[in-house]
């Protein structure tokens, strides 16, 4: 059975879509200039024509509002889907777009620091391009899907993913970062990880470190097992630390660190 919907959506067909999820709590969007910036951002890079009226408090108003009529008004996570319009195969009959909003309650609303362990590896398959398309968040995640389906049949919490060079881009659900030695770092846009959120958070707060050098620069596998500290970034989970990657395991002292900087940060708004 055809869902009308489905049957000429670019989103569905194509892939034709970007998104953002966001984190609210007590009613306000984290990051929401971030939030809002990216994603017009995406869609110029794809062609996509953005309407007058989408402004930044457009884009507030209609996902507060999705978030009251789901009565998740104390925190929640919310995905805006922006799609181009129906029409054409590959090349579209118009750029206008469209947009679907979803929302999920969350039960806490701060970040906090989990402590269980969390083991990871390098997913394979498949590679990250290293171009600007890999740096947007697109509804195309099939190696992220392919990947999470390896991870779960083999027991792991998460997984690396590399680019064409063997470095190492991104994890599958957010950003890595890697400390060695007093230098924190994460790969930079060049080598195709995604443009997040949270990665950009992170690297200020970083900086606020005095012992601490901040850096975007590559890193291969050979350099994790090497690493003091290994976390992964996104904007609903926060920061979420590494405790084990094949054999070698990791202190989580940092990322803790971090994560008390992340909540005051939050809480002050």
């Amino acid at each position: 059975m055809q869902h009308s919907f489905l049957q000429n959506n670019r989103a569905f067909l194509y892939g034709d879509a970007v998104f953002e999820t966001v984190k609210i709590i007590d009613g306000k969007i984290l990051f929401l200039e971030d939030h809002y910036f990216r994603l017009m951002a995406s869609m110029r890079i794809l062609r996509m024509e953005i309407p007058m009226n989408f402004t930044m408090e457009h884009f507030e108003s209609e996902i507060l509002r999705a978030v009251q009529s789901e009565s998740a008004e104390a925190s929640a996570r919310a995905r805006i889907t922006v799609y181009r319009n129906d029409g054409g195969f590959y090349l579209p009959v118009d750029n206008t777009i469209s947009y679907q909003i979803s929302v999920s309650k969350i039960e806490k609303p701060l970040y906090e620091f989990e402590r269980q362990a969390y083991e990871v590896d390098i997913y394979k398959d498949f590679h990250v391009s290293k171009q600007l398309i890999s740096t947007l968040k697109t509804t195309n995640k099939l190696i992220h899907i392919t990947g999470s389906i390896y991870a779960d049949e083999n027991g792991l919490d998460n997984c690396l993913l590399l680019n064409e060079e063997k470095n190492v881009a991104e994890a599958l659900q957010g950003n890595i970062f890697m400390l060695k030695d007093g230098i924190l770092s994460t790969p930079p846009l060049s080598e195709g990880c995604l443009n997040g959120i949270m990665r950009k958070q992170i690297l200020t707060l970083a900086r606020t470190f005095e012992n601490i050098e901040v850096a975007e620069a590559p890193i291969s596998p050979f350099d994790l097992q090497k690493a003091d500290e290994l976390f992964l970034t996104n904007v609903i989970k926060g920061i979420q630390p590494i405790t084990k990657y094949r054999k070698k395991e990791f202190e989580t002292v940092f990322a803790g660190q971090l994560m008390a900087k992340l909540n005051a940060k939050v809480r002050l708004g």
